[in-house]
């Protein structure tokens, strides 16, 4: 005689305890934390994380802070939008030289101003104001931080207050 030795296994009597727990409030908290230990937050460009991830950084890759300037807008017509991309300005040298110039917009219908990656040091910003004209600004440039320089702030506070860091 042949006895039967099947056995069927269920793996629902083993979770049912388990969804006893389970709410939406409990799952939106483990997703919020899957989401935070996943995404994190991080800074700089894409070439600057994978460089230093490498260890392969240069001494100027690790000197270099940014610049945004608020600059004057222009008005562009896009048919039925109207949009104001931030005027061109550029970054001298505490010498007088030309360093670069920054259109400071994508495109016409870009109204974020651009963000400038720039080695440590001391610059002449020259850029048009709303209020003011064509004024040059000094801002300082330090090691992995964001310089944000208002144009149309010049007249209103003091020098120092200017560009923030």
């Amino acid at each position: 005689m042949k006895t039967n030795h099947k056995q069927t296994y269920s793996y629902a009597s083993t979770f049912i305890p388990l969804l006893r727990y389970v709410t939406t409030r409990n799952l939106a908290v483990a997703l919020f934390v899957a989401l935070a230990l996943i995404g994190g937050t991080t800074r700089g460009n894409e070439t600057e994380k994978t460089a230093l991830a490498k260890c392969k950084a240069t001494a100027g890759q690790l000197s270099q802070g940014s610049l945004v300037v608020y600059s004057a807008t222009d008005a562009f017509d896009d048919g039925e939008v109207p949009y104001y991309a931030h005027s061109s300005y550029a970054i001298y040298t505490t010498d007088g030289r030309l360093f670069k110039n920054v259109e400071n917009h994508m495109s016409n219908s870009d109204e974020i101003p651009e963000v400038v990656t720039l080695p440590v040091g001391s610059y002449v910003i020259e850029g048009r104001s709303e209020t003011d004209g064509y004024v040059r600004v000094r801002v300082v440039i330090k090691a992995g931080r964001q310089t944000i320089l208002d144009l149309d702030s010049t007249g209103k506070e003091s020098p120092s207050g200017i560009a923030s860091n």
